[in-house]
């Protein structure tokens, strides 16, 4: 198995929040910090090294993670979409990563134990390229851990489709962990998403 200390993480944390109405989805208050804080938080408490990819500078994303021991990696063309933010972020890797971790900065309800739970999996003298988080019923969703075999089909990825076609590329070699409840997928887009989340919580 892989010494989940050696495998970097990032937190795609560069997006615009465009169906928030003028709020940002990734400054939202989770249990007393910013979720971009906390996604980066809980990113470092299990990989060594975390790359966050961000909107250009100045931005309050920088403010409010400063402090901690992530590295931040300004996204010139952020306003492309996801593929840009993955085209940087992973040209930025160490050379010595054999595997990343993804990271959605807008999955409030992933713990670190979740991330644990999906690097833990990871064998990298299997067959298997790819290591993802899924639901309880088995629905796909993140974190998402690529071996480097695939890396170098991140530069070539464009607009906001994400990595939807290095996964389909993988074919059967991507193996599935379920995560408890909808974690791996609640995804918070708008206010009423979050006006909803926060009900249920209270």
């Amino acid at each position: 198995m892989c010494a989940l200390k050696h495998i970097p993480a990032i937190v795609l944390a560069a997006g615009q929040s465009s169906r928030m109405r003028g709020a940002d989805k990734l400054m939202q208050d989770v249990d007393g910090e910013p979720l971009i804080r906390r996604q980066c938080r809980i990113a470092r408490q299990v990989c060594e090294r975390v790359l966050v990819a961000l909107p250009p500078a100045p931005h309050d994303r920088y403010t409010a993670i400063s402090g901690l021991d992530v590295t931040p990696v300004p996204v010139a063309d952020a306003a492309e979409g996801m593929g840009a933010s993955l085209r940087t972020a992973f040209a930025a890797l160490p050379k010595t990563a054999r595997a990343a971790l993804l990271l959605l900065g807008d999955l409030p309800d992933l713990t670190q134990d979740d991330l644990n739970t999906v690097i833990q999996a990871v064998d990298l003298n299997s067959e298997t390229l790819i290591w993802r988080g899924t639901t309880s019923d088995g629905r796909d969703g993140h974190p998402i851990i690529f071996a480097k075999a695939l890396f170098a089909q991140f530069a070539k990825l464009t607009g906001d489709l994400g990595g939807q076609s290095i996964v389909k590329s993988a074919g059967h070699r991507v193996a599935r962990i379920a995560l408890q409840g909808n974690r791996a997928r609640n995804d918070l887009d708008t206010p009423e998403d979050w006006a909803n989340w926060r009900a249920l919580r209270d």
